[in-house]
């Protein structure tokens, strides 16, 4: 029987290995999904693949899980950070999870002048990504990085990392990128907008590339998903 559950562990894998369920896990596997000792799982630590494992002990407060064999190598996504203006709860989730499933290396919340949301939970958004990597069979978590200025990310910008700077202002026409072969970064703005101060810094970087997502106004968790197809069929691993 093929096991079906997929569970993130933040332990080593290995063959041969025990690997210790937390309580909260012990809930979901032996509560919620009924597993008893015996019963197979995957589990992927984010660095060494995917792997199947048994349950070894089931308990109502933890459990163990005996690796048995690697099902699937580590895959990485590309190179490709996700920024964007948080916005409210639900909907910040929605573009966390989009980003994991999309192929997003790392995620970034940005303040901006026209964000609405003060601060982001980090750990929450990041217990998050690591639902959205379970249920999509990737065998790599993304990092969710706390919430920084804008100004103070471009300060420091890599030279060599592009920027996919998806501007509401530009003229609407078919999305075009550059064929460079460097890491990427795709920005979407707040839902006022960038400020003028912003678009004008960021077309002043020789690594920005300004974009139109379309003739229609697009709500910034629907951007974020167009952007992030976009990227990955010009320049990503759908290509």
């Amino acid at each position: 029987m093929t096991a079906k559950i997929r569970l993130f562990v933040e332990h080593a894998l290995g063959a041969g290995q025990s690997v210790p369920v937390s309580r909260e896990q012990a809930h979901y596997l032996f509560g919620v999904m009924r597993l008893g000792a015996g019963a197979q799982i995957l589990v992927f630590d984010g660095q060494s693949g995917e792997w199947l494992a048994e349950v070894a002990e089931a308990g109502k407060r933890g459990g163990v899980l005996s690796v048995l064999s690697q099902t699937r190598a580590l895959q990485m996504p590309p190179d490709l950070w996700l920024m964007f203006a948080p916005v409210k709860k639900a909907r910040t989730d929605f573009i966390v999870e989009k980003a994991v499933e999309m192929g997003a290396a790392r995620i970034l919340p940005v303040q901006t002048e026209f964000t609405n949301t003060g601060r982001v939970q980090r750990a929450r958004l990041q217990a998050h990504a690591v639902e959205a990597a379970e249920q999509c069979g990737a065998t790599y978590v993304p990092q969710v990085a706390e919430m920084q200025r804008l100004d103070r990310v471009l300060g420091a910008w890599d030279a060599d990392r592009q920027i996919m700077f998806c501007d509401e202002a530009q003229a609407a026409s078919k999305p075009t990128l550059p064929a460079v072969c460097a890491p990427w970064a795709i920005l979407i703005g707040p839902e006022g907008g960038f400020a003028e101060g912003e678009r004008g810094r960021l077309r002043r970087m020789a690594q920005a590339h300004p974009v139109s997502l379309g003739p229609r106004i697009l709500r910034a968790e629907t951007a974020a998903v167009a952007a992030l197809a976009l990227w990955q069929q010009s320049l990503g691993d759908w290509v």
